[in-house]
């Protein structure tokens, strides 16, 4: 073979090499953005709102168990929603501030960020977040389970309304004037069953065998009945063991509010505190308190051996 053939072999050769080469080069390199363009479904970002655990009745008084934390679409969340905090929910904040804002540089938006997640993180543990805000709240409408709270459904201590809405269906709230003497040294605390006790001034009878012209007498009107509140004081402090007012508020029934007002313009009231381990009994008015309002009524004259004597029933 003559060595010109042989060199153009050559060179035929090393091109076909250097072509195979480069078009390997140009499919790999176009692989990348092929690679790239297969981009993942971007998660949807999600806050935390806060929800019913379960169908509550207008009312119930909400317990920790009442309420949970449920991921929610931030693009549908409502203003109203309760949420925790951890992610920002656009229409909430001002939109005047965020004009205003300029924009910050990506690293230090980013650690911004980071130390804002934490901070969160911290006052959740120490405060239990917004969740503790709404516990011992009383529901006004029913809520279903997994619903969000919003605040027209609900009436949280010192609201208005919060009362009326705490009161069991039929019963009544009424307010007595108690001292520390006559609320248990102050231990009474709201929440606490109690019994109402009267002491009052009674007429004694001319002839009576005491020689005394009046009497001082005692006895239950009011047995187990529910404290609701000390002054305004719905609820004591986590690490109060007294709570001392100037009257306290029951939770009674609409006869039995009529036998107390007459209870009060008689004498003095006092509160009793019941046991927690007594207070599974009837509640309301005793036998005592349907007596007549006249003093005379409930005096008996007793003759023992002719002589006559005044006995006051109670």
């Amino acid at each position: 073979m003559k060595p010109a053939k042989i060199a153009v072999i050559c060179i035929a050769a090393v091109a076909a090499i250097g072509l195979a080469l480069v078009v390997r080069a140009m499919g790999s390199s176009s692989g990348a953005p092929a690679a790239t363009a297969v981009a993942a479904v971007e998660a949807v970002p999600m806050a935390k709102v806060l929800v019913a655990a379960k169908n509550l009745e207008p009312g119930s008084r909400l317990t920790d168990a009442d309420l949970t934390w449920k991921d929610w679409p931030i693009a549908e969340v409502n203003p109203v929603f309760i949420t925790d905090g951890s992610v920002p929910i656009p229409g909430v904040a001002a939109e005047g501030a965020a004009k205003e804002a300029k924009p910050a540089d990506d690293k230090v938006k980013k650690a911004e960020d980071a130390a804002a997640r934490v901070s969160r993180a911290a006052t959740a543990l120490a405060t239990g977040g917004a969740k503790a805000d709404y516990i011992g709240a009383v529901v006004r409408e029913p809520i279903l389970a997994g619903e969000p709270i919003v605040a027209r459904k609900i009436v949280r201590a010192g609201d208005s309304g919060f009362m009326a809405a705490y009161l069991e269906p039929g019963m009544r709230a009424m307010a007595i004037r108690v001292t520390v003497e006559t609320a248990a040294g102050g231990f009474i605390l709201p929440g606490d069953r109690a019994d109402v006790l009267l002491t009052r001034q009674v007429k004694m009878p001319a002839g009576s065998a005491s020689g005394e012209d009046t009497k001082f007498v005692s006895a239950t009107v009011m047995q187990n009945v529910k404290v609701l509140a000390i002054d305004q004081a719905t609820r004591a402090a986590d690490d109060a063991q007294a709570v001392v007012g100037a009257t306290a508020t029951l939770e009674i029934s609409g006869r039995d509010a009529e036998v107390l007002a007459l209870a009060k313009s008689e004498g003095e009231l006092s509160l009793v505190l019941r046991s927690y381990a007594d207070t599974a009994g009837p509640s309301g008015r005793t036998p005592a308190a349907t007596r007549r309002s006249d003093a005379a009524a409930n005096v008996v004259r007793v003759y023992r051996e002719g002589e006559a004597e005044a006995v006051v029933v109670r």
